[in-house]
């Protein structure tokens, strides 16, 4: 009886973890369908706005306003997109602002992240007072600089021209603490030391050892200021007094009349306006991730 009743311990013992490791697989699997379907909710939620925005760009004014909402996507989209191109000067404003929002992502990927290389990897007098400063200037409101710059850009004699839009913008503080911190993390001193022994000099290290280790933060710094520039209002605005040079927000404005605006068409402005950020996001964010897993998969 004895040796019988330690046979059935064992077996009893034998059975547990099995029953364990399945309850265990249920849990887990049951975890990763609350989590894909949370998920799937927060990508619906995210792609309402945009879902709503095509709706408002393809129907009427009277559709828009009348109640309840229409929530189907209309036939007037084409048509309000001609009003559109009729109204205001569209591809003259559009290549205005790819010209903008290109040159100054450019010259903001170079700038903030050589600065920020040199803010992270030598050591120089003041250092960490000037990066205090420059911390400082990210918390000084933009509308309190309007002025001001506007009186510079028009000393220069740019009021009215693209170079007041590109020049001011060309660094960032964001943007050199964003990469200085990446560049903290990410980029060895002794790569920094094998490149010294081979005889590169400070240019050479930032261009062929650092910069190939900065992708993935050049790629989101380039995201979000190509965005921030693109759809830029205030200061676009302010310095524009030239009608030929507007960019596209403040020509969407234009749309908007007193007392008689068609929402549609704004709509369909605003929808044409865009399409081009979001090419920009995908390809942009394309890279980023590719990179972030090229990373990964050397560590």
């Amino acid at each position: 009886m004895a040796a019988e009743r330690l046979r059935g311990s064992a077996a009893t013992a034998d059975r547990a973890p099995s029953n364990a490791g399945l309850a265990i697989g249920s849990g887990s699997r049951a975890t990763r369908i609350w989590v894909r379907v949370a998920l799937l909710l927060g990508v619906l939620v995210s792609m309402f706005p945009f879902y709503w925005l095509v709706v408002m760009a393809s129907v009427t004014t009277q559709d828009i306003l009348s109640s309840p909402p229409r929530l189907v996507p209309g036939t007037q989209l084409l048509h309000n997109m001609g009003e559109v191109l009729d109204r205001i000067d569209f591809f003259t404003s559009l290549f205005n602002t790819v010209v903008v929002a290109t040159t100054g992502t450019v010259l903001v990927l170079f700038f903030d992240s050589l600065a920020a290389f040199a803010f992270a990897k030598y050591e120089f007098p003041a250092k960490k007072f000037l990066f205090g400063a420059l911390m400082a200037t990210y918390m000084i409101p933009a509308q309190l600089s309007l002025v001001p710059q506007f009186v510079t850009m028009a000393q220069f004699g740019w009021a009215g021209t693209l170079e007041a839009l590109i020049i001011p913008g060309a660094a960032n503080a964001f943007g050199i603490f964003w990469m200085r911190q990446y560049a903290q993390n990410s980029l060895p001193d002794e790569l920094l030391d094998a490149g010294r022994i081979d005889g590169a000099g400070f240019f050479r290290l930032y261009w062929q050892v650092a910069m190939p280790l900065f992708r993935p933060a050049l790629a989101f710094l380039g995201i979000f200021t190509f965005i921030g520039i693109w759809n830029d209002y205030i200061w676009p605005l302010v310095v524009l007094v030239n009608p030929d040079r507007l960019t596209l927000q403040v020509a969407l404005a234009n749309l908007n009349v007193a007392y008689n605006t068609d929402y549609a068409v704004v709509m369909a402005g605003a929808l044409m306006s865009v399409i081009p950020l979001i090419v920009v996001f995908l390809i942009g964010a394309r890279h980023f991730l590719r990179d972030l897993a090229a990373g990964a998969t050397k560590m």
